[in-house]
């Protein structure tokens, strides 16, 4: 973006101001505008779009997911230490146990669940399931849907600025290597134009 501002300056009356000069000044022109203008329309059209599917889902957890209470029977073995980087991470938070619990259907179910924290044989906690009594996640909450939808809506704003600032310097790239080429056709013609002269003194 600062380089975009700096581009302005070629708005300035020079004598010595060029055609091209002029040319990368609205370059510059457009390319703030779109960042300014182009980046806040994609961010809050990606975020209320964001925002529209997350709440849907909210809606759609929070009446198929249920919180029912499982028993502990016994914790499940640890595996060795370096086996697994990412079990060691988790250990840290939660504990896998046997249990067995009730569905909300009425079912009776047992296997392998993350406990809260270190539980013994016998302790109950709560878990997540759907209504047969398929262990879920925790269903998404409101707050965690809105700070997703506002960084959709950053991420979008932010992918406008990069592709806008990749075009703009696509183009005066473009724009310079064809600066250096007419240059250097005129410094072909003047040493031929030179050549000429001293030849005929």
């Amino acid at each position: 973006m600062v380089r975009v501002i700096a581009g302005l300056w070629r708005w300035r009356r020079n004598p010595l101001r060029r055609t091209t000069d002029l040319l990368e000044a609205w370059l510059a022109l457009a390319a703030a505008l779109l960042i300014v203008l182009g980046g806040g329309f994609a961010g809050l059209a990606a975020g209320s779009a964001a925002h529209d599917a997350l709440r849907r889902s909210v809606r759609t957890q929070a009446q198929e997911r249920h919180q029912v209470w499982a028993t502990s029977d016994r914790s499940v073995a640890r595996p060795s230490p370096g086996s697994d980087p990412e079990a060691a991470a988790g250990r840290a938070t939660h504990h896998r146990v046997n249990a067995r619990w009730t569905a909300p259907d009425g079912s009776e179910h047992s296997g392998p669940v993350a406990a809260p924290g270190a539980v013994k044989p016998g302790e109950r906690f709560r878990i997540w399931t759907d209504a047969r009594g398929r262990v879920m996640a925790r269903p998404l909450d409101a707050g965690t849907a809105r700070a997703h939808a506002v960084l959709a809506g950053l991420g979008a704003a932010a992918l406008t600025a990069a592709v806008t600032m990749g075009g703009r310097q696509f183009v005066t790239r473009r724009m310079l290597e064809r600066r250096y080429a007419r240059w250097e056709r005129e410094w072909e013609r003047v040493d031929q134009d030179w050549g000429r002269a001293g030849a005929g003194s």
